[in-house]
């Protein structure tokens, strides 16, 4: 499988900024390989330490500040000479260990020489530690699951390269589109966990791919029981089992006592705010107005939370594979939709999307590019009744709006509505 953070990785080790590196993001996500792939191809050699399986590399940390000692005692350690700007030095699960996350910034200050990467699964919730997070110090990159477009590549080249020709003035003909739409509906099912595609890619087994599913979401549940931290751990997984019924509300405006019976926002704040650091959730905010730029309008009390990943999320709803291959109804239809939608455009967007909901409309997105704002509505099938964004097109503030749908890409006044495997071109699109 071919990732794009290999070529962000890339830009990072030719930067005249370069600092340490954090790969950021949810367990299982693909960090590790990623780090020991951009060794293998970008350098002469590296080095792996895993703070996980290997504790008694802390004391190297504990007792010793500088970072050319450092890079001496691991050398020894590897038997491998590390040389600047030709070993990769990888630091995996690096939260275990807060000494060599705060040794960063010495390697940052004193020996930037060295190329130095590492990753940690619930990294953002050190954040909380400000000692130990070597703020300003270092490179982070958000790696997600798959994307749409890196597991079309994987699956099918020869449509993937069909996929790369497709510009504004593309005409996309019938037969790669049912073609692209079967493969969206397979993603739907698949996801974009790399232990999923590649079991995909190696059996076609849908029911080993459930079972992966499963295991995958048991183990993220036994992370949180092991929590140690001042979020009390149980919160954390009543709120990470509620997100398939929040968003199955009519309303999906995240609430409280859909957790549980009279909960508060005091009593899980918190635990929304570690599932999102951790990378498990994806929060979206209401704004109050339609305005740029887009971010200081959000209502920090009004918000949806979608999970990190569509497969997980259809194996937490209990949706059945014929039911999506089928094309049967069921109301959670649309929600999963817009998940996959979200998912893919916290890969392509630098301004996080909102969403808008008054008394008279609701939006299910809008989106910031540059300075222009498109407000996005999402259809899970071929059904297009489009009022509220209709209604969103009064605002002088929208130029056209983008519906995203099963139907063949098309333009009609000012309403543009590509079809749902095109998400993840959205900026070359438009």
């Amino acid at each position: 499988m071919k990732r794009k953070a290999l070529e962000d990785l890339l830009q990072w080790k030719d930067s005249l900024h370069r600092k340490p590196m954090i790969l950021r993001g949810a367990r299982q996500t693909g960090k590790t390989w990623l780090m020991k792939e951009f060794g293998k191809k970008a350098y002469k050699n590296y080095v792996y330490f895993n703070f996980d399986e290997q504790p008694e590399l802390k004391s190297l940390f504990e007792t010793n500040k500088n970072p050319h000692r450092l890079i001496e005692l691991l050398s020894l350690i590897t038997g491998i000479k590390i040389e600047p700007q030709h070993t990769l030095v990888i630091f995996d699960e690096i939260q275990e260990c807060s000494e060599a996350l705060n040794a960063l910034k010495y390697f940052y200050e004193k020996a930037n020489e060295y190329h130095i990467i590492s990753a940690g699964s619930l990294l953002g919730t050190l954040l909380s530690s400000p000692k130990s997070y070597p703020v300003g110090m270092v490179n982070l990159l958000n790696i997600y699951p798959l994307s749409f477009e890196e597991f079309l590549q994987a699956v099918s080249s020869n449509l993937f390269t069909y996929y790369q020709t497709i510009t504004p003035d593309t005409q996309i003909e019938d037969y790669f589109h049912h073609q692209l739409i079967e493969l969206y509906n397979y993603y739907l099912i698949i996801g974009g966990m790399p232990e999923c595609v590649s079991s995909w890619l190696e059996e076609k087994d849908a029911q080993r791919i459930s079972q992966i599913q499963q295991e995958l979401i048991e183990i993220y549940k036994n992370d949180f029981s092991k929590h140690n931290g001042k979020v009390n751990s149980g919160r954390i997984l009543l709120t990470f089992n509620s997100i398939p019924s929040q968003l199955a509300k009519t309303n999906e405006k995240f609430i409280y006592g859909a957790i549980k019976s009279g909960a508060r926002a005091r009593e899980f704040e918190e635990a929304i705010e570690w599932l999102n650091a951790a990378g498990m959730v994806n929060k979206v905010h209401n704004v109050s107005k339609v305005a740029y730029p887009l971010p200081i309008y959000e209502k920090m009390d009004n918000f949806k939370l979608f999970l990190f990943d569509t497969g997980l999320l259809k194996t937490m709803a209990g949706i059945s594979n014929d039911a999506i291959l089928l094309n049967k109804e069921f109301q959670f239809k649309g929600a999963l939709t817009e998940n996959f939608i979200l998912q893919q455009l916290k890969t392509v967007l630098d301004v996080e999307p909102c969403f808008y909901a008054d008394k008279n409309m609701e939006l299910d997105f809008v989106i910031q590019l540059n300075d222009t704002l498109i407000p996005l509505e999402v259809k899970a099938g071929e059904n297009v009744k489009s009022v509220s964004l209709k209604k969103a097109l009064n605002f002088d503030v929208f130029p056209y709006g983008i519906r995203f749908s099963k139907l063949n890409y098309k333009k009609k006044e000012r309403i543009i509505n590509l079809p749902l495997y095109l998400v993840n071109k959205i900026n070359k699109i438009l």
